[in-house]
C-alpha cells in the first residue's frame, strides 16, 4: 500500500486485493488511516488529508486470522462494513459463459487478435472444470487462447489437469445421498478412462470402442455425455494447423 496510491484514490475507490497478506506493520498504518482520514509520506513534515472509499478483498477467513494473531482484529472491525461473499467459480458455473466472453473481447482488444468464440464443445468442457484456480485461471487459459489461436491449447491443458480430480458436491447442511455420489464417481471414471483410450488409440473411435469391449454408438453416446472433443473436431483442428504451416502434435 503505497501512500501515491492512497493520493489518487482520493475522493475515490481504493482497492486493497488480498488484504490478509498485509504484514502487521502496514495493518496498523491502515487502521490510522481509516480512522483519522490522513497520513504523513516517509519524511514528510504534514499530514495528508484523504477521502476515499476503501474495498478490500481476500481468499482467507479474516476471523481465522483474527483468531491466528496475524490479523489486527481492530482493523478486522474497521473494514468488516459490508460483507459480500463470493462463491468459488465451480459453484457459479452458469456465469463461465459470460466470462469466457468478457475476457476473449478484452485480450483481443489488448492484444489486437482475432480469435474466434470457443465452441460449444470446449464450452462444455469448462463448465465441467473444476476450476482450483477460480477465474484468475479462467482469464488465463483465455489468454493463452487468444495468443495461440488454438483451442486445444486449452482443452488437453484441462483434461491433464483433471485426471486424477474427483472432488463431489457436498450439502453438508442436509441430507447426503451416497448412490447419488457413487454414481457421479464412477461416471467420472469411465469418463477418464475413455479418454485414456481414445488418446491411446489417436482418438480413433472403433478402436477404442473394440478396446472397451463396448459397441460404436454407446461409445459416441459416452463422449458426448462426458462432454470430451470428438474425433471429427480433433481431425478439423489439425487439419486447420497443418494449413496455417503450425506442426500439429
Amino acid at each position: 500500500m503505497k501512500p501515491g496510491r492512497v493520493e489518487m484514490a482520493h475522493r475515490g475507490t481504493l482497492f486493497l486485493d488480498e488484504i490478509s497478506e498485509l504484514d502487521l506493520g502496514l495493518q496498523s498504518k491502515l487502521l490510522q488511516l481509516l480512522q483519522d482520514g490522513q497520513f504523513c509520506r516517509i519524511g514528510a513534515q504534514e499530514d495528508k488529508k484523504v477521502e476515499v472509499r476503501v474495498v478490500c478483498a481476500t481468499n482467507r477467513k479474516l476471523e481465522q486470522e483474527v483468531e491466528n494473531g496475524t490479523f489486527r482484529q481492530d482493523l478486522f472491525y474497521r473494514i468488516n462494513v459490508v460483507n459480500i461473499h463470493l462463491p468459488a467459480l465451480r459453484e457459479r458455473r452458469a456465469d463461465i459463459e459470460g466470462l469466457v466472453y468478457f475476457f476473449l473481447e478484452f485480450y483481443n482488444r489488448k492484444y489486437n487478435c482475432r480469435a474466434k468464440p470457443l465452441s460449444g464443445e470446449l464450452m462444455t468442457i469448462l463448465q465441467k472444470y473444476h476450476w482450483p484456480g477460480n477465474i484468475r485461471e479462467l482469464e488465463n487459459l483465455v489468454k493463452r487462447y487468444v495468443i495461440l489461436g488454438n483451442e486445444e491449447v486449452i482443452s488437453s491443458d484441462l483434461v491433464t489437469r483433471e485426471q486424477e480430480y474427483f472432488n463431489p458436491d457436498l450439502n453438508l447442511d442436509g441430507p447426503i445421498s451416497l448412490k447419488k455420489l457413487t454414481r457421479q464417481a464412477v461416471r467420472e471414471l469411465e469418463r477418464k478412462v475413455i479418454l485414456k483410450v481414445l488418446q491411446a488409440n489417436h482418438w480413433n473411435r472403433k478402436q477404442a470402442a473394440r478396446a472397451l469391449s463396448i459397441s460404436y454408438r454407446a461409445l459416441l453416446y459416452k463422449i458426448r455425455d462426458a462432454g470430451l472433443p470428438s474425433n471429427r473436431t480433433s481431425r478439423r483442428r489439425r487439419e486447420s494447423l497443418v494449413n496455417t504451416g503450425v506442426a500439429a502434435d
